[in-house]
């Protein structure tokens, strides 16, 4: 294959997928509903389309010349943003790439993704997204991935990182550039056709014990708090905040799921990921020794 659509390419997991093809010889197509401020975050080497995954017209016009295409979409805050963006999203571009007669979908899913825990929305929207690509005809690689190390920064506000309920569940967290190299593989396998991935990192660790880990390597500054999950559910009950309120569901669906999926055959075909908790906390470390002190 040489060229991908990306769509969700500058995103915190797509833009290192993207990085990623383009290292490895691919011609790198980036779907945008703002091409030009995408181009600016991304840099040269890449081609900027605009499009959205609402308008199926956009989408067959980006695919034209495309033999594979990413997936990569974030959905919320509400159960019905989750099923408008993450499913009938990702159910249009399937079934454009499958008018276009593309050769290849990829798609970022989650390890708790199964019809058995489609009664939370957020992971039926995935759940349902995974079976639209499957109903399209077109050969898919489907990943779903555990936690991944950048989303750290995510748990702190201002000076403080909260820990939502009892996150004591041993979590194989993964570093995205690991993840990149493993989608990137994918494209280049026929063996990865039609196949269904679990991924994740060389260690588990929980989600309270990683977290604190980050704080005291990483920041510091910031001090780690946790809050049981009907405390926080009942604050939030308060506000308006959508996304607080759907945090607040997310974190009592993960205190109740374990990991349960295989990562022998991902790992065998597409590359073991290599990157270590202690490894990544460096790498942050070293880049903020690296910025420049502003007088």
């Amino acid at each position: 294959m040489s060229k991908i659509l990306i769509v969700g390419g500058t995103g915190m997991l797509g833009e290192p997928v993207a990085r990623q093809l383009k290292r490895d010889g691919f011609s790198v197509k980036i779907m945008s509903r703002n091409p030009e401020k995408a181009a600016k975050q991304l840099g040269a080497g890449f081609e900027f389309v605009a499009g959205d995954v609402q308008n199926l017209e956009s989408l067959r016009e980006v695919l034209g010349d495309c033999e594979g295409v990413h997936v990569n979409l974030a959905g919320g805050p509400t159960p019905a943003d989750y099923d408008r963006i993450e499913h009938c999203g990702t159910a249009n571009v399937a079934k454009a790439a499958a008018e276009m007669g593309v050769n290849r979908i990829s798609y970022l899913s989650g390890f708790s993704v199964c019809q058995e825990n489609s009664h939370h929305y957020a992971t039926k929207a995935k759940y349902d997204a995974e079976n639209a690509i499957k109903a399209s005809g077109v050969s898919y690689t489907i990943f779903r991935a555990s936690w991944f190390m950048e989303s750290f920064p995510l748990f702190i506000q201002g000076k403080r990182a909260m820990i939502i309920g009892n996150q004591r569940t041993p979590l194989h967290w993964m570093a995205a550039a690991d993840y990149a190299c493993m989608v990137s593989n994918s494209f280049r396998l026929p063996a990865a056709a039609n196949q269904t991935f679990y991924v994740g990192g060389p260690e588990a660790v929980s989600m309270t014990d990683a977290v604190t880990q980050y704080c005291q390597l990483v920041r510091p500054d910031v001090k780690v708090s946790r809050i049981p999950v009907w405390l926080f559910s009942l604050l939030t009950a308060l506000s308006r905040d959508e996304g607080m309120k759907d945090i607040g569901r997310f974190m009592a669906y993960s205190a109740q799921i374990t990991e349960t999926g295989s990562f022998e055959t991902a790992n065998a075909m597409l590359g073991l990921p290599t990157t270590t908790l202690q490894d990544w906390f460096q790498t942050q470390m070293s880049n903020q020794q690296a910025q420049p002190v502003l007088a």
